[in-house]
């Protein structure tokens, strides 16, 4: 892991990291490794993925067109979104960002003052129907792709790609109701092995997920949550302004 200092003399970060170019490893404020490695479902030959967060330059933001919000690579498979993007996306219980900030310790490759900072607001960033919505929303969707593909006869890829959406189905579903109930994230799942059984079985057939999504429908509408009704906005607004002021860079008279 790497704990980058505070931005203190950002001249050199301000002009680097510019519209259509990559991260300045100087604006990256929080990064680590997640997907199947993070839940501990990987295999051998299993891609390993990472999510980041980046401030801009805040100068950037200031003439006609703003800064570019995303930057993705692969091989190795990185993607990196900037500061206000990631808010707005957690506070619409986007799950694959949320996770960035649930990582356990020793996932984490880069993080800062500023990093550790988000993730002290982290609970103030949830609200208990969007995190329902989002994440059994993602699961319903998994479900249909299993369902329209549906033909236990199908390659050996097909087969593959089956059984990781029902794990991916199966975590969504586990991991929702996790947040929904308790207002906290756990990101390895308990029994792998388990989810590698799963994805087998809704491979040969799918409507086998079909129970479990009910299940997880039921406990939803059945259990009280313990998050409020809407996130609290102003933490995060806070945080980004302490980010915005952080990374501008007079560049003028």
């Amino acid at each position: 892991m790497t704990l980058c200092e505070p931005p203190g003399s950002h001249k050199a970060a301000g002009r680097r990291g510019r519209r259509g170019t990559a991260v300045a490893t100087e604006n990256i404020l929080l990064s680590g490794i997640v997907g199947s490695t993070a839940y501990g479902l990987a295999r051998e030959g299993s891609d390993v993925d990472r999510l980041g967060m980046f401030a801009a330059p805040t100068e950037d933001f200031h003439g006609l067109h703003g800064p570019k919000e995303t930057h993705v690579t692969t091989k190795p498979d990185n993607t990196l979104h900037e500061a206000a993007k990631w808010c707005r996306l957690a506070l619409g219980g986007n799950p694959t960002v949320t996770e960035l900030v649930w990582l356990p310790d020793e996932l984490y490759e880069v993080r800062t003052p500023l990093g550790d900072e988000l993730i002290g607001i982290r609970t103030t960033l949830l609200s208990a129907k969007r995190v329902r919505d989002a994440y059994l929303g993602y699961a319903t969707q998994q479900f249909k792709r299993l369902y329209d593909r549906g033909d236990a006869s199908a390659s050996a890829d097909t087969r593959r790609r089956t059984a990781k959406h029902a794990r991916h189905l199966r975590r969504l579903c586990h991991q929702g109701f996790e947040l929904y109930a308790t207002g906290a994230l756990t990101i390895r799942v308990e029994d792998p092995d388990d989810y590698h059984r799963f994805g087998e079985e809704v491979a040969a057939d799918a409507m086998v997920a079909l129970p479990l999504l009910q299940r997880y429908e039921a406990a939803f509408d059945e259990t009280r949550s313990a998050l409020p009704d809407q996130a609290d906005e102003a933490p995060a607004e806070a945080w980004l302004r302490r980010v915005r002021a952080a990374y501008y860079t007079r560049s003028g008279p």
